[in-house]
């Protein structure tokens, strides 16, 4: 009896634990059941989160590149034009466009209900470019760069069909002209840019050539020679191109630096030519200061007060601090202008912008010429079109993808209309903004290119009728 009691005790016992452990796997099976639940929800929202496509202009330009473009493309290759056009369409075809499926056949297919803006918004989040910013920023700043040039008013700042020019051109010779800069000495590169700024002179204007440093040696016991011997190598007289090469070849770099004296000489050939009948110009090209004790600032400035009221302009070539200083108040007291140059392109550009107009101003002196016109052109076109190229590049990265999902049944014929449509009108409203705003800045550059070249040929009927 005893026995009997205590089994029924033990199978109570053991009924009980079982009911408590079956509790106890219900209730962790349903918090378990629970966390995935939530987890799936909240991907779900984050998947299904895709941004609204850009609508307005403003909003295109400031679009970040789409998510398949910015892991996938170099984003430049789809600014390609012309021939160089091809690499973006190869890597299209070989490279992108199957990352780009695979990509779309998963989203389409877990996302059959799409409406056409919704496909929009998430095909622009994927391929849309992001090249917009920094081609628009720079045609909204474009500018022409044209500049009015200036036109002298005064009579002694223009050379009239009254007056004839006598042009004389001092040459350093001295033995620092010796240096080389881009495998040619100093005095190569001085001499042939001088032979090219001669030739564009006024046919019926006289030019002489001085040469000086050129006896002797840098040594000092050839100081007195070298200083002391400054020659018209070229007599003033009409430009005879064949007699101008023969002098400007007939002396090298040897020695001093006469500065002074070389200035001294010009005043001397210029004497019987006043002012009121004559337009007489000193230029010099000098690649250092005065060594043989003379005052070239007071020599300068004698020319200035006499009455050939010559002007002297100097070209630094290469030259130290110590020797601009010098040769830019050298400059300032012949009343003309000083500049410094450190490479062979430098000096023919200084020649001929900043020499020509001072001696043939009537003869030179332009507006907008051919090549600033053609120059300003090229770099519109280096903006527009690389903008206008990404515009459509975006549009038919769109396009081929609305085919595909079409051709592979993930959206109806009327989606793939309508999405078409909003494409369509997108790409057209950028492009037209774009084209809008290159119309007005070439406008801007016609109208300036027109003022400055008006304004260029009265001054010049003005000058010629005197």
């Amino acid at each position: 009896m005893i026995f009997l009691k205590r089994g029924a005790i033990l199978v109570c016992m053991l009924f009980l634990m079982v009911i408590a452990a079956c509790s106890d796997d219900q209730t962790q099976t349903k918090t378990e059941d629970s966390k995935p639940a939530k987890t799936a929800t909240t991907e779900e929202t984050v998947e299904e989160k895709i941004p609204q496509a850009a609508r307005t202009v403003e909003e295109m330009v400031g679009q970040k590149a789409g998510v398949l473009v910015e892991t996938h493309m170099d984003q430049q290759l789809e600014t390609l034009g012309g021939w160089d056009g091809q690499q973006y369409l190869d890597f299209l075809k070989h490279t992108f466009n199957p990352i780009a499926e695979k990509e779309f056949q998963t989203y389409f297919t877990k996302h059959k209900n799409l409406n056409s803006e919704q496909v929009y918004d998430y095909l622009v989040y994927m391929l849309g470019s992001g090249n917009y910013k920094n081609y628009y920023e720079q045609l909204v700043a474009y500018d022409h760069g044209y500049v009015m040039p200036e036109l002298p008013k005064g009579e002694d700042e223009v050379t009239t069909k009254q007056k004839k020019m006598n042009v004389v051109v001092l040459m350093d010779a001295s033995g620092s002209m010796k240096g080389e800069i881009a495998g040619q000495t100093k005095m190569e590169l001085a001499k042939a840019a001088i032979a090219r700024f001669v030739e564009q002179i006024p046919t019926d204007a006289n030019v002489s050539l001085i040469a000086y440093g050129h006896v002797g040696s840098s040594s000092e016991s050839d100081k007195i020679a070298s200083c002391s011997n400054v020659e018209s190598v070229y007599p003033l007289s009409t430009y005879q191109a064949e007699n101008f090469t023969n002098s400007l070849n007939s002396f090298e770099a040897r020695g001093w630096t006469p500065l002074a004296g070389a200035i001294n000489k010009a005043g001397e050939i210029l004497q019987a030519y006043p002012a009121e009948n004559y337009s007489n110009v000193v230029y010099m090209v000098s690649d250092g200061v005065e060594t043989c004790d003379g005052d070239p600032v007071a020599a300068a400035k004698l020319l200035q007060s006499q009455s050939i009221k010559a002007k002297v302009n100097i070209i630094g070539f290469d030259v130290d601090n110590e020797g601009q200083q010098q040769l830019k108040q050298v400059a300032d007291s012949g009343g003309g202008e000083y500049v410094t140059v450190e490479d062979p392109t430098e000096l023919e550009v200084q020649m001929t912008k900043k020499w020509q107009p001072s001696i043939g101003q009537l003869v030179w002196t332009q507006g907008v010429t051919i090549q600033q016109s053609i120059d300003a052109k090229d770099r519109m076109n280096k903006i527009y079109n690389p903008l206008y190229t990404v515009s459509n590049a975006e549009f038919n990265r769109i396009r081929n993808a609305v085919y595909f999902l079409n051709n592979s049944e993930l959206i109806t014929d009327d989606l793939e209309k309508q999405v078409l449509e909003l494409a369509d009108s997108m790409q057209d409203l950028r492009n037209e903004h774009f084209k809008s705003v290159k119309e007005d800045k070439e406008s801007e550059r016609e109208q300036a290119e027109k003022e400055i070249d008006d304004k260029v040929n009265e001054w010049k009927q003005q000058w010629e009728n005197e």
